[in-house]
């Protein structure tokens, strides 16, 4: 067997790490989601019935289920199977510059960067691919930076129970650039660190270290 499915009990896992958060109330519908977009273009200053609005209400609806997908997607899904045939493999596994795209949940602008994972394995490892389309997930929700970054490290600590977790994120906030302070090239980092990580500083450093080494 190359592969191993884990028999997790989910009823025990954080919310965050089985589904998205559950609305107080029902979802409205596509016509009331674009009636808002239309109210939102008034509040704004211009005309909805205007030619070259007339097509934006659907297109913004549109928008919406493609950057919010990830409350229509579950964690656990990405990270239940794990490959056990690496041999005695045990040291770091590391993914870096992974691209993604968020919106802050305070103003709904966009906060794009790059994600930087390691993680000690146990007993297998995880589809490379799967750390990206993690990120991914969590991303495509309402979320601060702070918070990503620690559902991206609970995530892979519950699921795949390594001896540790890495976990980096820097990122670019439009709603410090385009209003506010207006602070044009600041950049954001925020880490988490579980297990040997934690406890170990030359662990961090190392991370550290081959986070900021070019890639040759």
């Amino acid at each position: 067997m190359d592969a191993f499915v884990k028999s997790l009990d989910r009823t025990v896992l954080p919310e965050s790490l089985r589904a998205a958060p559950t609305p107080r109330g029902p979802r409205p519908s596509r016509e009331a989601a674009e009636a808002a977009v239309r109210t939102l273009i008034a509040y704004a200053g211009d005309d909805p019935e205007r030619e070259g609005l007339l097509e934006t209400p659907k297109r913004v609806v549109r928008a919406y289920d493609e950057l919010f997908r990830g409350y229509k997607e579950c964690p656990a899904e990405l990270l239940d199977r794990t490959f056990s045939e690496v041999g005695t493999y045990d040291d770091m596994v590391l993914v870096k510059d992974i691209p993604f795209t968020s919106h802050c949940e305070h103003h709904m602008m966009a906060f794009d960067g790059h994600a930087h994972i390691a993680y000690l394995p146990v007993d297998g490892v995880v589809g490379l691919s799967k750390l990206a389309r993690l990120v991914e997930l969590f991303a495509h929700r309402l979320q601060t930076q702070e918070h990503l970054t620690d559902q991206i490290a609970t995530a892979i600590d519950v699921f795949l129970k390594p001896r540790g977790v890495a976990v980096m994120l820097e990122a670019r906030h439009s709603c410090m650039s385009m209003r506010g302070v207006r602070t044009n090239g600041s950049t954001t980092v925020t880490t988490k660190f579980t297990g040997a990580f934690r406890t170990d500083p030359a662990a961090q450093v190392r991370f550290m270290t081959l986070v900021r080494t070019p890639a040759r």
